[in-house]
């Protein structure tokens, strides 16, 4: 069943598109194409019309995306035209190729002001421009396709590949002697590996490999509450690093776009529907912190 599928990975320079291409010797069965900004540009039309006109593929996975939530602020046009409409030309696409298609979207369209892990049915209302231009990327492809495609929203994603919040940590950790960090926002991290084998998991599953198959839209992160506080400071016993953090409030640290003060995902519907058993983020990041040590020898 799974032997001839082709699989097209979109952004694959980004985090996750590294952590997919890190792990996809592990899937021989499928053939896997992971297209950088330099071959497929979501921010150029005719780029994505180019790209398809000679290919077909079994699964799109779209991972790129405008993800600088400060920037989108003052980017509008550009996370506008990456996040929203280069996903319903990919939509359109996937319909007329009769290709299934996996999107990456995000807590941001939560307004964050809930007290329990939002379900994906709860109310969406997203604070910037970033999470409102994510979410018009997911309203596009509910309008596209009805069925065949999947949106994973995540949250807080860090991995050893490019800048996040890990690497930027364990950094700044090395430089000084202490660091302010935000606690009244909560949310839980997700380590792209973890969420890199989700979704080879849902390729491979029975549900997503039924003929047809109602668009439906699953949360993921690593199992687990934590503020950004409490990540730092995890991040710097678990690499052994002196370095204090101070806690601080959001309002002393402003930034162009809001963040939600809670975004922690509720997973059951994911975990249920494909079989996952999803790691605590503790664990996970041990793993990245393994896997960084790897990469420096």
């Amino acid at each position: 069943m799974t032997n001839s599928k082709t699989l097209l990975v979109t952004g694959s320079t980004g985090q996750l598109g590294q952590s997919l291409k890190a792990i996809a010797r592990d899937y021989p069965n499928y053939k896997i194409v992971f297209a950088s900004r330099q071959q497929l540009d979501l921010s150029d039309v005719e780029s994505i019309d180019s790209y398809f006109q000679q290919t077909r593929f079994d699964v799109i996975i779209n991972c790129a995306a405008h993800t600088g939530v400060d920037k989108a602020e003052t980017e509008v046009e550009l996370a506008n035209q990456i996040n929203h409409f280069a996903v319903k030309q990919l939509a359109d696409i996937a319909a007329t190729q009769n290709s299934k298609l996996i999107h990456i979207s995000t807590d941001y369209v939560f307004n964050g002001k809930q007290c329990r892990p939002y379900r994906e049915t709860d109310i969406v209302e997203p604070q910037g421009v970033y999470g409102k231009t994510k979410l018009a990327g997911e309203h596009a492809i509910q309008k596209v396709l009805n069925t065949n495609a999947v949106i994973i929203r995540t949250s807080w994603v860090y991995s050893e590949y490019g800048n996040n919040f890990v690497k930027t940590m364990l950094k700044l950790g090395r430089e000084r002697d202490s660091l302010n960090v935000i606690f009244d926002q909560v949310g839980t991290p997700t380590f792209a590996n973890d969420l890199a084998k989700a979704i080879f998991d849902i390729v491979q599953s029975d549900y997503f490999n039924q003929i047809q198959f109602d668009t439906n839209i699953v949360h993921f992160s690593n199992e687990g509450v934590c503020s950004w506080y409490d990540f730092a400071k995890t991040i710097f016993e678990s690499a052994h690093i002196q370095c204090s953090v101070n806690p601080i409030e959001t309002k002393q640290y402003p930034t162009p776009a809001k963040r939600p003060h809670y975004s922690v995902l509720n997973k059951a519907k994911i975990k249920d529907r494909y079989k996952l058993i999803i790691p605590y983020w503790k664990d996970s990041l041990h793993q990245c912190l393994t896997a960084l040590l790897d990469l420096q020898k």
